[in-house]
């Protein structure tokens, strides 16, 4: 099947955020056989973006275990000139790191184009040593992480370098040839599969508006430092956290006496500590709005040794520094010679700042035993004590190390975006509007003298792809960009932890550019820096990418904010599809094994996609390696288990085979669900309790969910796990097994109600600690998914109703939607819709209320965040859409009966409502559309439902009211 060979660049196997542009020229005839296609079949490691002729074809490969990589096949017939050269151009992204989304392999390049006829297939072109092969020049590799869960951010100069090296006739004479690395078959990517998935979309998306026009001037100084790998050179062979104990060191020398700042707008979740000479500033020095921390220190003119504590952790996200004063200073490495300073025979430094360190690191993995580091060695709590360049290199000369370049940047855009020394709010001229517009008109983007020139756009909703712009400016203009979700009454949430910023250094002239980090946002602010001329803004828009679905299910009712409510939870959920559900498209773009059960169902009722959720359960079993409790997000370098998470996923692969009632799907899947879930049995303590330590999590709330003992809604959803997996076993066909986990599931529940029911306070426990404590909390938790997984019967499962019904001021409350979509889910089950729809009105409205376009990760009241006006971190969170699947499951009642849904269910719930329509798509084709609407003084339910004629359907009208119905059958 492969002719083609693995290719890459002579020197390192697996380089740091490299950019590589490959390239061949070929001969192309056309033949002109009916039916012949010319298909072209390639993957990569880490990501790639394909052009034939100079026109983009596409971008890949899928999110994959390296063991199992997928290929992507485009028809490029059409692009190709018959008799004539013909050019295949492809860059390649290699990360060098492992992200969440992402395990490091190596640098590769595999690619093939095949002739397809009926005569059979003819190889035109492969990749080998024939192709050629340049460092892409542009792009600086220099350029930090966007978060620990994603790679790099973008810096482009776009001068001295040719772009024409994607067509034919670029003169190529400087590039070299590639090296032949292996074979199709090779380590690390042993398998290569089938793209599993349609492609994404890539769909223009113009701006609502220019929000704000600000002439800016940043920090005189910033920079920003990968710290992780700094200390920790081993560390980007995995995504885990790690601990460690370290110092950065630099010398500031003052021109004058004066008043420098030294602040953090992002620091990585290391707090900002500075020594200055030898003295360490006060805790309450720092000040700033959280996480954002100053602070400030009064300078005699000439050196001072600068230290900045790095005695924490780290997840791989960013430090970023700045430094600030109204008189001239400079910064250089203590290992730079300066004025008065000693000689000790060393070159000088490219950057103005040493390591020091490590003094110890620990990597943590939490289903594995836990790693300690001494945070107070003794030569660490010497050095902190050095006062000069002098003495910190006579005394710890040995000590201090060089940083590699690669990691470390400087004039940091997201610092120099974020902290504004000089920030003043401009009128709006008319004609820049004509920059968000698709039209021939430039938007003028104004000049300062002695200011740069911000101008804020807003897309009007949270959008995810490829920013894409066209504009003319004088050469060395740099352009900024920044994308972020929220800003209110102009206070902006900047997106800490997160570095979602683009650099763009112009050439002269006009040009375009499109970008090639996928981000997630709604405002985008623009920034000009040192132009020569105003820049002449053509066009700005963002190319949203996302799985391709269409908007199959709707849903409308007497409550328009409920309507309301619904849509962006469909919103959101498109958002978060990509070639995985990911958590959220800006933070993480990361798939999570437990958010992902919730958003399956609901994709179900607003897309219908099965394509999918096959895919996403398919990846799970294969963290095996990693952890036979199989791992939280997959693909990824973080090795992780969170026990509900699996639970989750046991569940979904039931759920995804009532949906489509595919018997195939369930035999593949079904010995990996047994597997894992034998592991989990393996860890039932001598109570017939589960006990684990490891990541415990189920919700962001403040009840006890220890990460040793046994943490009881965990083990309540183990019972569901297991009973879930009873039913799939019996749809694999595997009696023995299903009443092996049948026994197992009533064991648990019955060891649940004999050690998990506090009798005095007529409620279930949150946990019992590794001591043998119970909780001192009382969860709503708790509770509902007691009642969800039918823990309790009799009086204690009415008891549980009534907390369900009215939840109790004593416990502690939900914290997010994602446990509200369980809340739900239970009222559902125990025919409580009207709380239900209430409960929806009252959290999703407050995000309504407040502006938003799709739901967010925490409730607006949920005081989790890093300051008061920070309402939630992820203003698109997946987890949080469960409005669009309740809507259509209770209110307009359609639920499938039977395995593939050739028997439905249509059982309205007023749930409050006098009316209601929509429709909910069926699997493989057609949907079910359901509109009804009350007549209180008759009490009667008028309902029509247009169904596909193969659908049998079951209908039954809400309790006290008549029923009549119209039914139209389709086909």
């Amino acid at each position: 099947m492969w002719q083609a060979s693995w290719i890459w660049a002579q020197g390192e196997a697996s380089p740091r955020n490299e950019w590589r542009c490959f390239r061949k020229t070929f001969h192309y005839e056309d033949e002109g056989t009916a039916g012949a296609e010319t298909k072209l079949k390639l993957t990569a490691d880490s990501r790639y973006v394909l052009y034939v002729n100079g026109t983009q074809v596409g971008r890949g490969p899928v999110r994959a275990f390296p063991a199992n990589l997928p290929y992507d096949e485009y028809e490029i017939g059409h692009l190709l000139n018959g008799g004539t050269a013909n050019t295949i151009a492809v860059i390649v992204l290699h990360y060098g790191l492992a992200t969440f989304q992402y395990l490091r392999g190596r640098g590769g390049l595999l690619l093939q184009v095949d002739r397809c006829d009926a005569g059979g297939t003819e190889t035109l072109l492969a990749t080998d040593a024939s192709w050629q092969t340049a460092l892409h020049a542009a792009y600086d590799a220099t350029s930090q992480r966007i978060s620990c869960q994603l790679p790099f951010t973008e810096r482009f100069d776009s001068r001295g370098w040719d772009e024409g090296w994607k067509q034919s006739g670029f003169d190529a004479s400087g590039w070299s040839n590639a090296e032949v690395i292996g074979a199709a078959g090779m380590a690390p990517w042993t398998t290569l599969s089938p793209r599993p998935i349609p492609y994404l979309t890539e769909e223009p998306m113009y701006p609502a508006r220019v929000e704000e026009m600000n002439f800016v001037k940043p920090v005189t100084w910033s920079a920003a430092f990968d710290v992780r790998t700094l200390l920790v050179p081993e560390s980007v062979n995995h995504a885990n956290p790690i601990s460690f104990v370290g110092l950065l060191a630099a010398v500031v020398t003052m021109a004058e006496e004066g008043v420098l700042t030294i602040g953090s707008v992002d620091n990585g979740r290391i707090p900002l500590r500075v020594s200055l000479g030898g003295k360490w500033c006060a805790e309450a020095d720092y000040y700033g709005e959280a996480p954002q921390q100053f602070v400030q220190a009064r300078l005699a003119a000439g050196e001072h040794l600068m230290l900045l504590d790095l005695n924490r952790g780290s997840h791989g996200h960013a430090y970023h520094l700045g430094l600030h004063s109204d008189v001239s200073f400079d910064v250089r490495s203590p290992l730079e010679e300066g004025s008065g300073s000693a000689s000790h025979g060393t070159p000088e430094a490219t950057v103005p700042f040493a390591v020091i360190g490590p003094f110890g690191f620990a990597e943590h993995i939490d289903h594995q035993p836990e790693q300690t580091i001494d945070r107070e060695p003794a030569i660490y709590m010497e050095l902190k004590q050095a006062a000069t360049q002098q003495q910190l290199l006579d005394d710890y000369r040995d000590l201090v190390r060089e940083i590699d370049p690669r990691l470390y940047h400087t004039s940091d855009v997201y610092s120099q975006t974020a902290w504004r020394v000089v920030d003043r709010p401009q009128p709006m001229p008319a004609s820049l509007q004509r920059a968000v517009l698709p039209s021939s008109d430039a938007g003028i983007i104004p000049l300062h003298a002695e200011l740069d020139t911000e101008i804020l756009i807003d897309f009007g909703r949270e959008l995810t792809g490829y920013i894409a712009f066209e504009l003319d400016a004088g050469e060395g203009t740099i352009v900024d960009f920044y994308g972020f979700e929220y800003m209110r009454d102009g206070w902006r949430q900047y997106t800490y932890e997160l570095d979602n910023t683009l650099r763009y250094t112009c050439r002269e002239g006009r040009q375009s550019y499109t970008s090639l980090v996928r981000r997630g946002l709604r405002y985008m602010a623009v920034t000009v820096r040192g132009a020569s001329r105003p820049v002449k803004l053509f066009d700005v828009k963002l190319l949203q990418s996302n799985f391709p679905v269409s908007n199959a299910g709707t849903f409308q009712s007497s409550d328009a904010m409920l309507n309301e409510i619904w849509c962006i939870s469909r919103d959101t959920t498109r958002m978060c599809m990509e070639d995985t559900f990911v958590d959220c498209p800006a933070y993480e773009q990361t798939f999570w094994v437990g958010d992902a059960r919730n958003a399956s169902l609901i994709n179900y009722y607003a897309f219908g996609s099965t394509e999918i959720v096959e895919r996403i359960l398919r990846l799970v079993p294969e963290s095996a390696f990693q952890t036979p409790l199989y791992g939280d997000q997959v693909p990824s370098g973080w090795s992780s288990a969170i026990p509900n998470w699996t639970f989750f996923w046991v569940t979904a692969c039931l759920e995804h085979y009532e949906y489509t009632g595919n018997a195939a799907f369930a035999r593949e899947l079904w010995p990996h669900v047994r597997f894992t879930l034998e592991h989990y049995l393996e860890k039932i303590d001598e109570r017939g309790l589960l006990r684990i330590k490891g990541w415990n999590l189920l919700d962001w709330a403040a009840f006890e969910q220890p990460e040793d003992g046994v943490v009881s809604p965990q083990n309540m959803f183990l019972v569901k796990a297991l009973r879930d997996a009873a039913l799939l076993a019996a749809a694999a066909e595997d009696e023995a097994e299903q009443g092996k986990f049948e026994d197992a599931a009533d064991r648990l529940r019955s060891a649940i109600n004999a050690h998990l029911w506090d009798e005095r306070r007529q409620a279930y426990i949150d946990c019992i600690h590794v001591d043998g404590s119970p909780s001192s909390t009382l969860s709503m938790q708790t509770q509902v998914v007691a009642s969800l997984c039918g823990i309790a019967d009799g009086e204690r499962a009415e008891t549980l109703k009534g907390y369900i019904m009215n939840p109790p001021a004593a416990f502690v409350q939900i914290g997010s939607p994602f446990m509200s979509f369980f809340y739900h889910e239970a009222l559902a089950k125990l025919g409580l819709h009207e709380v239900m729809t209430k409960d929806m009105l009252s959290g999703y409205g407050a995000m309504v209320d407040k502006g938003a376009t799709t739901v967010w990760e925490v409730y607006p009241t949920s005081n989790i965040s890093y300051n008061e006006n920070m309402l939630t971190r992820s203003h698109c969170h997946a987890w949080s859409a469960g409005p669009a699947f309740f809507l259509g499951s209770e209110v307009l009642g359609i639920r499938g009966v039977t395995p593939g849904w050739t028997k439905v269910g249509i059982t309205p719930q007023p749930s409050g409502l006098t009316w209601a329509r929509g429709s909910v798509p069926l699997p493989g084709s057609g949907r079910i559309d359901v509109s009804w609407q009350l007549d209180e003084a008759s009490k009667i339910m008028k309902l029509r439902v247009a169904a596909p004629a193969s659908v049998e359907l079951d209908i039954a009208g809400p309790e006290g009211y008549e029923l009549a119905a119209e039914v139209i059958a389709i086909g």
